[in-house]
């Protein structure tokens, strides 16, 4: 399969992108120092070498975020709200244009999202990352309600936080309680391949539990 990997450079980035590679797929690992997401026309340039190389995707994994937040709902700092709409929603718009139509090309294709319980369940000084991660999720539930008559789909995968190797090895003594090892989220995301399209489109799947 052909694999496209935003945000590929982290831990979680290399664990996904290892993962499909380890499993003989071609995987494509963008980070900022490769294409400038939130520039619309660098990541329809992406697509269109994409499907000139490769006439399709198979899958799109995003995972471009981060976080910013307060103690309270009162301090707040509208200026945190400006930086993740750019991260969370901004990007995700850009690539999903983008790459919705060599989605529709494949026959198995999969567009994920990493989000987060909070999305659901904000905390008084997470508003901004809330709302932005809620945002993500309502658009990319509309990209599934695009996709819903092909062999495609879109799925929100749903953590609490994410943990990797480093992170445990810095703090030995943390239980990282709900947290998702990013290596399981790599087997989460392949999983995705294992269903049917339309039993997984538009579908939140809670890693937590």
């Amino acid at each position: 399969m052909i694999i496209l990997v935003t945000g590929a450079a982290g831990p979680t980035g290399q664990a996904i992108t290892g993962y499909f590679q380890r499993n003989g797929h071609t995987v494509i690992g963008v980070d900022k120092d490769d294409v400038d997401l939130l520039d619309r026309a660098a990541v329809q340039d992406l697509a269109a070498r994409i499907e000139g190389e490769h006439g399709r995707v198979d899958g799109v994994v995003h995972l471009v975020g981060g976080w910013r937040g307060g103690k309270t709902f009162a301090d707040t700092d509208l200026d945190d709200w400006t930086v993740l709409h750019d991260l969370l929603v901004r990007t995700l718009q850009h690539v999903s244009l983008a790459f919705e139509p060599l989605l529709r090309k494949s026959d198995n294709g999969r567009f994920v999202i990493v989000s987060a319980k909070a999305a659901q369940q904000p905390a008084a000084g997470g508003a901004c990352y809330a709302a932005a991660k809620a945002a993500s999720e309502a658009w990319t539930l509309s990209l599934a309600d695009a996709l819903k008559d092909t062999g495609s789909a879109a799925t929100i995968l749903v953590v609490k936080a994410l943990v990797n190797d480093a992170m445990k090895a810095a703090k030995p003594e943390a239980a990282f309680a709900g947290y998702t090892h990013v290596d399981a989220l790599a087997e989460a995301v392949a999983g995705l391949y294992e269903r049917p399209a339309h039993e997984i489109n538009g579908t939140r799947l809670d890693l937590t539990q």
